[in-house]
């Protein structure tokens, strides 16, 4: 071994160096300063809370996954679901188009009215100009004609723009997305959100897949809105220049492409120069994209615009008052939940059982009437301003369902107005006298019992009420047939006493009045208050045979895509009187109308099986004519707000029955085409003698043929009878009852008198009655007996006159004889 080695420090060896370290670093721990108590305890806190942390995600991650698969689910659920709220089928979208205010249909399907005001008129895209067709999908959709609803490079574009300017500056919606949002999202049409986008995106496939590009860009063009409340470019084309949008030029056609952006601060009605520069835009891109030639830009840059002094008002208006009655069948079924309360009227489509060309006839006769109403009342002084002006109403309907053919509510429209028809409570006066006598009928009474129409006197406790006659006009012991057509009050009211009058209200209830009817002598003459929609529905019995009816407007409802949000359920029908006594008290009715305060109708021209009842209240303040035929009950009623009199001649007969005939006349119903009503089987018929309801002779007066139920009809002969005179049936007066207690027809009984006739005035007078009952059954069978009786009488006058003569040539001859014996006698001498 050299010096040098044997100077040498041993070797480490490689084991021997860790744990040279590892005795450093204990040195080092144990010189290091000691952590304290509190340091310890957050380093343990720490690694525990990692732990703690691992476990749980550990026993978690199971749960996490389904939440996500759940997430997943839900949001797949809610876009394949439009939102949750149904995704409309290929059909309902290839049926759906603009709403011009929804619509109010008859009962042909036929277009009544609008539900609300909208300004848009929707046309065909051939009725749309290529120009402008164009210049709608260069500034809106470039590419609308390629992508399939949805344009990702519009997108990409959209979104490269919006990050440079660091907010949202620049939009990608293509024509079919703007058409979902108006259509399906516009409550959520002003919302910036990825959700109102994501719907927007999926309402645009369905419109794709349903729709060709034609069918969608006519239903964008007629459904984008274009500022100063309208919608279309047909109703912007009216509104803006005054013509259908097939007539307008270029220049006119940039403007409007140029107004979805901004409608109204592009409206040249807010601003005609940020108009015009915005056209100016539109004029650049049609340039840009080829849609449009230098040349016709130069030409369309140069042509001054000339824009509308009036606004465009859509011709299909709201004047039908059968939109008013409708209403209040959609308000309350939001009211109760069956429609849905943010559904606008507008898109709605309401089907009801209106027949059109009725509706117009009766706010046509409605208001020529109260017109003429209130011109007579000028004349005589009266206000015809505010409350004071005459209202009316009138309400159609078929008597064998009570489907309502027309509503009229006053004179003229009133937009969520009085309706008169349906709220009005008027007294009826004498037209609530049919069911005093069909109340009588069912307790054994017939048409040709008697009764005294003489004055009466009624216990009405501290008072004693005494009804009167118009006139003080009494026709003494009269049927119960010519009471009604008389519209007698004395004779009513002892008929009432007869029945009781608790009865008599249980039958108007019945049969369809609603309102409370007071427990009173004078509800016999219509001391009640009634609207004219019950009063009407409580005459169908009479006319249908005896069920009740409720009567019906709205059928169905359906929103804009014709989906049935509410039908209405059948009604059924419940008989309130015997078919036999319908047929009766319509017997005594058509008396009224052919002879009695009702022959005005007669007089206007309608012919044809007809039956009614006049009505007049206290001085004249209402007048009524309720009638029917055997396919339509009418009610019609004239008044003012505030109660006042009509007119000093005021009555139903002169006032409300010449507008029932007129109504009638023009609605297109026609009486005299439809067959009378049918005698029931429990119905048998007699002659009888109109003076004295015994069985007719030819020894008696006039007869009429008179209905019986079986086993009712009288036995005796009218010979038998104390009183034989005629009364004159041709000297009816048409006014009613005031407060239905003055309806009249003046005719006295007086015996025939043909004393000192000679013999041309006899067959004059028979020649007249001849020519007078030609066009009328009943009248030629009274003037048969009134012309028997007319020769019997003129042979009694003859064989008088006959007798008379001889007495006189007797007396003459004897006078003769005495002058020549005394000629003798001088002679003589």
């Amino acid at each position: 071994m050299t010096p040098e080695e044997a100077n040498k420090p041993p070797a480490e060896s490689s084991a021997g160096a860790p744990a040279e370290r590892l005795l450093d670093h204990d040195r080092a721990q144990a010189a290091a300063p000691r952590p304290s108590w509190v340091a310890r305890t957050l380093v343990r806190w720490q690694t525990g809370r990692r732990a703690a942390l691992l476990r749980v995600l550990r026993r978690a991650a199971p749960a996490l996954g389904i939440a996500a698969a759940l997430t997943a689910l839900t949001s797949a659920s809610w876009w394949y679901s439009c939102g949750w709220h149904g995704c409309p089928s290929p059909a309902q979208l290839q049926a759906w188009q603009p709403s011009e205010g929804g619509a109010l249909l008859a009962r042909d399907s036929g277009f009544v009215s609008s539900l609300t005001m909208i300004k848009r008129h929707n046309v065909s895209l051939d009725k749309v100009p290529l120009h402008v067709q164009q210049a709608f999908i260069a500034v809106e959709d470039r590419r609308f004609r390629d992508h399939e609803g949805i344009d990702w490079r519009g997108v990409a574009r959209a979104a490269v723009a919006n990050v440079r300017a660091g907010g949202v500056r620049e939009g990608a919606s293509t024509i079919t997305m703007q058409l979902a949002r108006n259509v399906f999202l516009g409550t959520r049409a002003a919302e910036r959100s990825w959700g109102r986008k994501l719907l927007e995106v999926r309402y645009a496939g369905l419109i794709e897949r349903a729709l060709n590009k034609d069918d969608i860009l006519e239903r964008y063009l007629n459904a984008i809105y274009l500022g100063n409340g309208v919608y279309g470019v047909e109703a912007a084309s009216r509104d803006l220049f005054g013509k259908g949008v097939r007539d307008i030029t270029l220049g006119e056609a940039a403007l409007l492409a140029g107004l979805p952006k901004a409608p109204s601060t592009y409206s040249p009605r807010n601003s005609r120069a940020r108009a015009l520069a915005r056209r100016d835009v539109v004029f650049a891109v049609l340039e840009e994209t080829g849609a449009a030639s230098a040349s016709a830009l130069a030409r369309a840059r140069r042509t001054p615009l000339k824009f509308a002094r009036r606004e465009y008002v859509p011709s299909r208006t709201m004047d039908s008052w059968a939109v008013e009655a409708a209403r209040g069948t959609i308000d309350s079924l939001r009211r109760i939940g069956v429609l849905p309360r943010g559904l606008a009227d507008s898109e709605l489509r309401v089907w009801t059982t209106i027949d059109r060309r009725a509706q117009v006839a009766a706010e046509r006769a409605v208001a020529a009437q109260a017109q003429r109403i209130d011109e007579e009342r000028q004349w005589s002084g009266q206000s015809t301003r505010g409350a004071r002006r005459t209202q009316g109403a009138l309400v159609a309907m078929d008597p064998v369902n009570g489907a309502v053919r027309a509503i009229v509510g006053g004179r003229s429209v009133e937009r969520k107005g009085f309706n008169r028809a349906l709220k009005a409570k008027r007294q009826p006066g004498s037209t609530f006298k049919p069911f005093v006598y069909a109340a009588a009928l069912q307790q054994g009474f017939t048409t040709a019992t008697l009764v005294d129409d003489e004055p009466v006197a009624v216990d009405a406790g501290r008072d004693v009420w005494r009804p009167a006659n118009y006139g003080d006009d009494y026709a003494g012991r009269i049927t119960l047939r010519e009471a009604l057509a008389r519209s007698a009050n004395a004779a009513t009211v002892r008929v009432s006493r007869d029945v009781g009058v608790e009865r008599i209200a249980g039958l108007a209830q019945s049969q369809g009045i609603s309102s409370t009817l007071p427990l009173v002598p004078a509800l016999a003459l219509g001391a009640a208050s009634v609207t004219p929609l019950e009063l009407t529905a409580s005459y169908a019995p009479f006319a249908n045979g005896g069920e009740r009816v409720t009567p019906l407007l709205v059928t169905r409802i359906e929103n804009r895509f014709g989906d049935v949000l509410w039908s209405a359920p059948n009604a059924a029908r419940r008989r309130v009187i015997a078919v036999e006594d319908a047929f009766l008290v319509t017997s005594m009715l058509q008396t009224v109308v052919d002879d009695g305060t009702g022959r005005a109708v007669r007089d206007a021209g309608i012919r044809g099986p007809v039956a009614g009842k006049t009505g007049t209240t206290n001085d004249g303040t209402d007048v009524w004519f309720v009638g029917y035929t055997p396919s339509l009950v009418a009610g019609v009623w004239f008044g003012a707000d505030e109660p006042q009199p009509l007119g000093w001649n005021a009555s139903g007969g002169r006032l409300a029955a010449p507008a029932w005939a007129r109504f009638l006349r023009e609605s297109g119903y026609a009486p005299e085409r439809e067959a009378p009503w049918r005698v029931p089987a429990g119905i048998e018929s007699r002659q009888v003698d109109i003076a004295t309801g015994a069985l007719a002779s030819d020894w008696c007066g006039p007869a009429r043929r008179e209905y019986f139920k079986r086993g009712t009809a009288p036995t005796k002969s009218c010979e038998q009878s104390d009183y034989l005179a005629m009364r004159d049936m041709d000297d009816w007066d048409d006014h009613d009852d005031d407060d239905g207690r003055r309806d009249d027809m003046r005719g006295n009984r007086r015996e025939l008198d043909v004393e000192g006739l000679t013999r041309e005035a006899i067959e004059e007078a028979l020649e007249g009655i001849l020519d007078a009952s030609e066009a009328n059954d009943k009248a030629r069978r009274v003037a048969r007996s009134m012309i028997r009786e007319i020769q019997r009488a003129a042979e009694r006058n003859v064989e008088r006159v006959s007798q008379q003569a001889t007495q006189q040539a007797a007396q003459q001859a004897e006078r003769e004889r005495q002058r020549a014996r005394a000629a003798a006698r001088d002679r003589i001498r």
